[in-house]
């Protein structure tokens, strides 16, 4: 059974995250969306928790996808599920730039490859960060997020619409 790993921050999840899920459980038997906190990004606006519960409902249509978060190397977290693969969607070069080095380094630590799968021109833009940009300052995000996500931004914001 071959295991791959889509690992993120997902803070949200977005509508290029989704896409890239669904097309990397169409070619492998279980995929584990790996749900990481980056300490190299700001303070996040969902907890783990509330990402992991937001992935689960978007992915619920995915019988081969769980959800899962974790603390650590990500090549650590790979060995213990039995990952043969971490795959990654590219939305540019600058992606591709960053990217590379962290295959290049996971496959040295572990042997585990990455497999690189280009964003869907639709969704190139997509960023979480930009997506909690727009939606902070009242912008309409119900085109780039599901709509439980922009249901959640909105609730977010909400209480801070005028405090800025």
């Amino acid at each position: 059974m071959a295991t791959a790993l889509c690992p993120g921050s997902f803070d949200p999840v977005t509508n290029g995250h989704l896409d890239i899920i669904e097309r990397t459980a169409r070619h492998f038997d279980l995929v584990i969306v790996a749900v990481i906190r980056n300490p190299q990004k700001s303070q996040s606006l969902f907890t783990l928790e509330e990402r992991q519960e937001l992935l689960g409902e978007v992915t619920a249509h995915l019988d081969n996808v769980r959800i899962k978060f974790f603390k650590g190397l990500l090549v650590d977290f790979a060995r213990d599920h039995g990952a043969a693969a971490i795959v990654k969607g590219l939305r540019a070069i600058s992606d591709f730039d960053y990217e590379l080095q962290m295959a290049q380094m996971n496959q040295r630590l572990s042997g585990i490859d990455t497999f690189f799968i280009s964003t869907s021109p639709q969704h190139s833009f997509l960023s979480s960060s930009l997506v909690r940009e727009v939606a902070r300052f009242g912008g309409d995000v119900s085109s780039m997020v599901p709509p439980v996500v922009a249901k959640r931004l909105a609730e977010c914001y909400e209480s801070t619409k005028g405090a800025t």
